[in-house]
């Protein structure tokens, strides 16, 4: 008899929710369980028509002039609340036309800022998870800030002398917190999504949530808060660098620019540990001044470098070449895009300039490579926190009083990490975990628990 279990995970339509929710998606299905992964359509349609994915997983996607037209990364007010009418729609038809067809759906799955999704499926009497796309620390936060500690959180996330201890978390400054904490910032409005996936089911003695970290990583944050049972099941990266059994298993958003290998030749081509690699991300948009401070700095350490410029946000005609991309042409690679997983696996990597989004950090822990850490926004000042001050695999850069990091303040930094032979061990000592774990702790086990299905 043909196995209907049908399992619908539900994301966000951005990049970073992207990868590791489908990746999650992926280790389902090894599961021999079906799953259907809904996000918008124009996400959907990004992605190739030559990629391969598993037997069992399907694609769905839901639609509107906010979310199709969304090409910026820009999220306004407006724009959640047609998504979340939207994406509710999706989901309950979907739930419905699965049943009527057989295949029932036995368990839903979202991820961070569509919380309205487990109140749909509860709705339909259908169980639903949310799946936490950033460190359980993050989320420790968050609920800490939701239950007790908002009031002195908000008064004091501004004042530079101000640090707080949190139960279970090292201490913490202003200029450690998620941005979306602060009145002043422009996204404050998404800190009542937040909250909703605390609220979701507040008649359950400890709240289940699916993690995207492993134990070693963050053994007291995993436990710090008793009303939560936070289950770690990552890190979700591309299971070709885990354990090397599906070459074919890559991130999503490379197929945005037409792969060139070059990079890969020109990698080839560098001392082992030499290049400086830099990205930041997506979204984050560098100002042209912070931009050419990165270029400065990266000539002024005279190493080579493979830095990911954005062609569609960050590219300029011809005549509108900022001064420092032909000289940062002569001594490093600029490329639109390149597969950063690929690239911070690759030998010649000796440091990782980034924004310390969740899934570069995690990737960078797992390829072992040690961190510059520029952080802009959300989670990534926390991110860069934990890697300079509790793994200790890499440093975080200091902004000056106009909030610019400085070209000499680059430079000093990629020199601490090209030379800091405690923390390239630190790092090195990260990368095994994950192999670790696929060995030792089956996560498709933990995962099974929360769809009722034998492990």
């Amino acid at each position: 008899m043909e196995d209907c279990r049908h399992i619908l995970v539900v994301t966000f339509p951005g990049q970073g929710h992207i990868n590791p929710s489908l990746q999650f998606a992926k280790r389902v299905v090894k599961m021999g369980v079906k799953v259907t992964f809904l996000t918008a359509l124009c996400t959907l349609n990004r992605m190739p028509k030559t990629a391969v994915f598993p037997q069992g997983l399907s694609f769905s996607g839901f639609s509107n002039a906010f979310v199709d037209g969304w090409t910026s990364g820009y999220i306004s007010e407006t724009f959640m609340a047609e998504m979340k009418k939207c994406s509710s729609e999706a989901v309950a038809k979907h739930i419905t036309s699965s049943a009527e067809k057989g295949q029932p759906v036995i368990h839903v799955v979202y991820t961070t800022l569509v919380p309205w999704v487990g109140q749909v499926a509860n709705a339909l009497h259908v169980p639903s998870t949310s799946l936490w796309i950033q460190p359980a620390t993050l989320l420790d936060i968050y609920y800490y800030y939701f239950h007790g500690y908002g009031d002195i959180i908000g008064s004091k996330i501004n004042d530079p002398s101000w640090s707080i201890d949190l139960p279970g978390l090292p201490r913490l400054t202003g200029r450690d917190l998620p941005s979306f904490l602060s009145s002043s910032d422009p996204y404050d409005f998404t800190l009542p999504l937040f909250k909703q996936h605390f609220d979701t089911r507040d008649e359950e003695t400890k709240l289940r949530i699916l993690v995207n970290s492993f134990d070693a990583l963050e053994p007291e944050a995993l436990r710090a808060i008793e009303k939560l049972d936070l289950v770690a099941v990552g890190p979700f990266i591309p299971s070709a660098f885990l354990d090397g059994k599906d070459s074919s298993d890559t991130s999503f958003g490379g197929d945005l620019f037409k792969k060139s290998e070059d990079y890969v030749e020109w990698l080839n081509a560098n001392p082992k540990a030499s290049v400086v690699y830099v990205a930041f991300g997506s979204y984050s948009e560098l100002s042209k001044q912070q931009m050419e401070e990165i270029a400065r700095g990266l000539l002024e350490t005279r190493r080579p470098f493979l830095w990911v410029v954005r062609e569609e946000k960050n590219g300029e005609r011809e005549e509108e070449k900022p001064s420092w991309r032909e000289e940062a042409e002569q001594h490093g690679m600029i490329v639109p895009w390149c597969s950063q997983v690929e690239v911070l696996s690759h030998p010649s990597l000796g440091c990782f300039v980034s924004h310390c989004g969740w899934n570069s950090s995690l990737e960078s822990l797992v390829c072992g490579v040690p961190v510059v850490g520029i952080p802009q926004w959300t989670d990534q000042v926390t991110n860069a926190k934990l890697i300079e001050d509790v793994w200790k695999t890499g440093v975080r850069t200091t902004r000056n009083e106009q909030g610019m990091v400085e070209s000499g303040e680059i430079k000093k930094c990629i020199e601490i990490v090209m030379q800091g032979e405690e923390m390239r061990r630190n790092a090195k000592k990260w990368r095994i975990w994950p192999r670790k774990l696929q060995r030792k702790v089956d996560r498709r086990t933990r995962i099974s628990r929360f769809f009722s299905m034998k492990s």
